[in-house]
């Protein structure tokens, strides 16, 4: 298990454009390890992409399933090497929070359903359709891969709210 730290704002890595990973070998595999690692030992954290720990790579892990109530239909656990959005309709304002944010959640408008397709660990192709948050977080992750923070996605100051409270182990924030 290799939990890393994640970087918080105003990190450089987290404003910049990530590079194509391309053929996936032991490094990106480990990578990919890193962010699954990290994920699901960071209270409240649904997502997270490969500039959060500190690699301007095109990769990013997340699970809607380890919500406290999650969302009906979800994938589970998505790992994705150069993904894109492939398709994005729809509009809601919600909103989210963010491991390289952490003082601040933001209401930003996102599409309700995406396809995304990328590259798994293994090497293989993999499209994926979501909805609802599930969706929503596909874009957040997107995003990263593109140095947008949730702080960019806002359409006015006051989408910006003080966070309450930080999750504690074992329990995830929406």
């Amino acid at each position: 298990m290799a939990v890393r730290r994640v970087v918080t704002y105003p990190g450089r890595v987290l404003k910049g454009l990530t590079g194509p990973v391309g053929e996936i070998g032991p490094r990106e595999r480990q990578l990919a390890q890193d962010l699954v690692d990290t994920m699901y030992d960071s209270p409240g954290c649904v997502g997270l992409a490969a500039p959060q720990l500190g690699v301007a790579s095109r990769a990013f892990a997340m699970d809607v399933s380890v919500m406290r109530k999650p969302p009906p239909g979800n994938h589970g656990l998505v790992v994705l090497f150069d993904p894109e959005l492939v398709l994005a309709t729809g509009s809601e304002l919600a909103r989210e929070g963010c491991m390289s944010v952490p003082d601040f959640t933001c209401d930003i408008r996102r599409a309700t359903e995406v396809v995304v397709r990328g590259t798994t660990p293994e090497g293989e192709v993999r499209v994926v359709e979501a909805g609802g948050f599930e969706a929503r977080a596909f874009q957040h992750e997107l995003d990263h891969l593109d140095g947008l923070l949730v702080l960019d996605r806002v359409a006015a100051r006051s989408d910006v709210f003080p966070r309450k409270r930080r999750a504690k182990k074992g329990e995830h924030l929406k």
